[in-house]
């Protein structure tokens, strides 16, 4: 099965609603295929998340800040002074859009719930970033924007005055810098810092003015890695084990104050 056929086969795949022959056919094309396979992966955790938020999604008003990020997302649009990367991503294949659409909505919905309990809670703050996480890498992955680490690390000077110096050679952690944003959280904006690590997302948040004890915390089938350094409160985020999310976190520390 091509890809293109998926786009209409996600969302009852997802559901249990498929015929048994096109689940299949779903199923085989996504063990060979880690595009579409992290696709639904993400679009799975939205549906999971919207079932078990809905009594509250009846309830709450979407506070202003969310309304802000909303607005954000609105907006988002390549950054670059290409007209040919414009063009490129002006001209994207349609099945990206849920994808990224997906991604969002994990920031939407888990968003409503977490932005006025960020200060109180480190899980909290953990699943909003999170969700930033899986956001960003998607739109990322759509736009195929990248950025070295001397124009990271100008924009970290610019827009935080935080003098960054990011890790000289993070091939040493098999990490490969993607670029860098400015993201939105309940108490202000936060600096973004993109990886992989052997071609898997990894994030790594700055928080400004903010103290928190360090921790390690599960969240959203992901690993959130905290520690505060000089008034700047330090979040990694990655799928990965445990340990190798440590062991990252140990390295990026060495450099990063």
């Amino acid at each position: 099965m091509p890809c293109d056929r998926i786009d209409p086969l996600v969302t009852p795949f997802i559901d249990g609603a498929l015929p048994e022959p096109d689940r299949r056919s779903v199923e085989d094309h996504l063990r060979v295929c880690p595009p579409c396979h992290s696709r639904v992966a993400a679009e799975r955790e939205v549906h999971e998340l919207i079932r078990a938020r809905v009594p509250l999604l009846n309830k709450a008003e979407a506070p202003d800040t969310l309304h802000a990020k909303c607005w954000e997302l609105a907006r988002l649009k390549p950054q670059s002074s290409d007209a040919a990367a414009g063009t490129q991503a002006a001209a994207l294949p349609r099945r990206l859009a849920p994808y990224a659409l997906a991604a969002s909505l994990v920031l939407v919905v888990g968003g409503a719930f977490v932005y006025q309990a960020t200060d109180k809670s480190a899980r909290v703050l953990a699943a909003e970033l999170t969700a930033d996480h899986v956001k960003c890498f998607a739109m990322n992955r759509a736009f195929g924007m990248h950025a070295g680490t001397a124009a990271v690390e100008s924009s970290m000077a610019s827009s935080f005055g935080w003098p960054a110096h990011l890790p000289a050679d993070p091939g040493k952690a098999d990490l490969e810098l993607v670029g860098s944003r400015q993201c939105l959280y309940g108490e202000g904006e936060i600096a973004h810092i993109m990886y992989r690590h052997q071609g898997r997302p990894v994030s790594l948040f700055m928080l400004p003015n903010a103290a928190r004890k360090e921790e390690l915390i599960e969240v959203l089938g992901h690993e959130a890695k905290i520690w505060c350094v000089g008034g700047r409160t330090f979040v990694l985020v990655a799928r990965e084990p445990r340990l190798e999310v440590e062991r990252m976190a140990t390295f990026v520390q060495a450099s990063l104050r």
